[in-house]
């Protein structure tokens, strides 16, 4: 199994982007003392792209498969410090499922379990600006800034330096984060 070569190559979390598919994951990471992610990809199958899915409604579809696969992982023994939950923008979903879910992800936030993000790039960014992948940049940003001020903690991105920016901006905005040079007006 791929997790176990990572583990002892020294990775300590294991990304379940197929949400559930293989169900030894949990176990996997039980043993290996790793955290695990909890991703929501539907009823897809891995590795494929979605076709014609649909949800009564995907925020309601993605909190119960994320939630069922948070507790089986917390049965398999994986610490519940080290579970996260992950909506898998794109995974199983349409461009509109996507933005639904980013619309609505403070409900994955309020269940207590730390949300992980994973929108850089995606093809929603994509179709809904109507740019290829190299530009989008701006949507992307836009997107992680929307999932920030929602309450995502964890934030897989492809250009560090400006997301980095872009949380700590929504960070001191919130008020969770003093300015980190604060003199216009005060001398």
């Amino acid at each position: 199994m791929v997790a176990r070569e990572t583990c002892a190559a020294g990775a300590d979390l294991i990304n379940d982007s197929w949400g559930g598919s293989d169900p030894e994951l949990a176990l996997a990471a039980a043993e290996l003392g790793a955290g695990l992610v909890c991703s929501h990809a539907g009823t897809q199958r891995p590795r494929t792209r979605p076709f014609r899915v649909a949800y009564p409604d995907v925020m309601a579809d993605v909190l119960d498969r994320t939630l069922m696969l948070a507790r089986r992982a917390l049965e398999a023994g994986v610490d519940p410090a080290r579970i996260v939950i992950d909506p898998a923008h794109d995974f199983g979903k349409n461009t509109w499922h996507s933005l639904e879910v980013t619309r609505r992800l403070t409900e994955m936030t309020v269940t207590g379990w730390p949300v992980l993000v994973s929108v850089s790039n995606k093809d929603f960014i994509g179709e809904t600006l109507n740019v290829p992948p190299e530009e989008r940049l701006t949507g992307t940003l836009a997107t992680m800034a929307v999932c920030a001020w929602q309450g995502a903690r964890i934030f897989r991105v492809h250009h560090v330096a400006q997301t980095r920016q872009v949380l700590d901006m929504v960070a001191s905005i919130r008020g969770d984060r003093p300015p980190a040079r604060a003199v216009r007006g005060l001398a």
